[in-house]
């Protein structure tokens, strides 16, 4: 409790200071000028009042609530809580609304697009979709940029059916203009009641014009994974999430498929927006017998390794991964790991880039949780996933055409490459 304390003490200074320092600035300069303001006029003598800059107070007790070691570090900002209690204009001010405002400023002043603040609806919302259901569109998003911006459509989702893609970037919303509006803030727009409606303009790569799309929001139900037996004896296996129920539902279609002795395995990534990291490492196990998994890599060159486990099903099987723009995060271990080892070929389009660690840390008294970048992901190979992403093998595009003919050339090519695996007796 201690530390949470002085760590939204430390926030509050920070977010405080920037208001602080800009005021600041413009007073220091009329007051060396020696300017007064000509609109204050006395009542009786028709003479400008000066200008006199207020001397800023620290309120009672703000020292004793500080550590003595911080209290120097500290005095700016007790100053500055004591100026926008006396002297903003609209009082009362919502002490709650300036501590959380405060958490923001932090973590946003250090330039991570991935650490960032929670409130407690935030906090509850992003876990939604880990935790099997929500309501809304039926997409994993990307909020680190200047719009909301689709990764991947959820299978059988209202978002895939209106034919949201990858890429798309939000905007407006019902209409109105998103620019300048936090992409967390709109996330939370276009989450909605099933039945409702949301009118979304997306702004589309090679598109001239925006696109408009009315979506039926709908109960959202994340389903960790998908299986069936193609032709030809080929065994399909698709991954939408790393949830909690996630290695249980792979170990239950790996050994329905297995037990059909299939002749090869396509193993789909493709759209997966990631999830936890301890679900990637038993996925990976899955299909690689031993080694390291991947790396995580600190802020102090200090690193781990995380160790592929005993007993997969699937580790000789010849096998391809497809993958595509929305492979993110645990996707992204996942397949770089196999890439590495040479255990199968990635098929498909770069991936998202997304080759960093966030702990979600929730905060005393249920005030959300802090989202704080602590680490990033290597592959086995020591390669950077993030911002990067990983290339595959054969890179084949999905188009347009392709999406509304309800055509898979991906997936075409990963069971070509797939027979030549077979023909050629490689098991991998």
């Amino acid at each position: 409790m201690k530390a949470i304390k002085f760590l939204l003490i430390a926030i509050l200074v920070l977010m405080l200071l920037g208001g602080t320092f800009s005021g600041g600035l413009a007073v220091g300069f009329l007051a060396a000028n020696e300017w007064s303001i000509p609109s204050l006029v006395g009542p009786t003598t028709g003479s400008p009042i000066p200008f006199v800059p207020p001397v800023a107070a620290t309120p009672q007790g703000a020292d004793e609530a500080t550590p003595e070691e911080l209290q120097t570090l500290f005095k700016p900002f007790w100053e500055a809580w004591e100026l926008v209690h006396t002297q903003y204009v609209d009082q009362p001010v919502d002490d709650l609304a300036l501590m959380r405002g405060a958490i923001s400023g932090m973590l946003e002043a250090l330039g991570d697009q991935h650490t960032s603040y929670m409130d407690p609806q935030e906090f509850e919302d992003a876990n939604a979709g880990l935790e099997g259901t929500y309501e809304g569109i039926g997409a994993y998003v990307d909020t680190s940029g200047d719009y909301l911006t689709i990764i991947s459509p959820i299978k059988n989702s209202p978002a895939e059916a209106a034919g949201l893609r990858p890429g798309d970037r939000i905007i407006a919303i019902d209409g109105e203009d998103m620019t300048g509006i936090a992409p967390e803030l709109a996330r939370r727009r276009v989450l909605g009641p099933a039945g409702s409606v949301v009118r979304l303009t997306i702004q589309r790569e090679g598109e001239s014009e925006p696109l408009i799309f009315e979506i039926t929001r709908a109960k959202i139900v994340v389903a960790s994974v998908e299986h069936e037996m193609l032709e030809n004896g080929i065994g399909y296996v698709k991954l939408n999430t790393f949830g909690d129920t996630t290695t249980r539902e792979l170990r239950a279609a790996l050994q329905e498929i297995m037990a059909a002795n299939p002749r090869g395995l396509v193993f789909d990534l493709r759209n997966n927006g990631g999830g936890y990291l301890q679900t990637a490492v038993e996925v990976v196990s899955e299909f690689v017998p031993s080694g390291v998994v991947l790396i995580e890599k600190y802020g102090d060159g200090t690193q781990d390794t995380y160790e592929a486990r005993t007993g997969g099903l699937a580790t000789k099987i010849p096998l391809v991964v497809l993958v595509n723009e929305g492979s993110a995060s645990a996707s992204e271990i996942v397949a770089g790991a196999i890439q590495d080892y040479g255990r199968a070929e990635l098929v498909g389009m770069t991936t998202f880039g997304k080759g960093s660690v966030q702990i979600w840390t929730p905060l005393s008294e249920n005030q959300g949780a802090v989202r704080v970048t602590i680490a990033k992901w290597l592959t086995p190979n020591g390669r950077t996933i993030h911002e990067v992403g990983l290339e595959p093998d054969f890179e084949v595009e999905l188009t347009e055409e392709d999406f509304r003919a309800e055509r898979d050339p991906q997936l075409d090519k990963a069971i070509e490459v797939l027979e030549q695996l077979i023909s050629s007796g490689a098991s991998n």
